[in-house]
């Protein structure tokens, strides 16, 4: 059992690292929905690194500057999805 969850996890950070170096959008969209699928079906949790990288309401990859805004206030990192409006809200840590 544990071999198949690190297996998982081995491929969610593939997927990802494929979907930084795509050029279309399309393809990046689908790496992330493969992950998400991944993740569901065993049960896997996605790295908090990855997290800040896709929209968990329309699952597309962000890209700061051509699909995504980020902002800081008051300690909090704000990412807003330009394709569905969704906004996510993440601490900072304390310098």
């Amino acid at each position: 059992m544990q071999n198949r969850k690190e297996l998982a996890l081995s491929r969610i950070e593939k997927l990802f690292k494929l979907a930084s170096e795509t050029k279309t959008q399309s393809r990046a969209d689908r790496y992330i929905y493969l992950a998400s699928k991944i993740s569901t079906k065993l049960k896997v949790r996605i790295p908090s690194i990855f997290k800040r990288k896709f929209c968990k309401k329309c699952l597309t990859y962000l890209k700061p500057g051509t699909n995504a805004r980020i902002r800081t206030k008051n300690r909090m990192l704000i990412t807003s999805c330009l394709n569905c409006k969704h906004i996510s809200r993440f601490k900072l840590k304390k310098p």
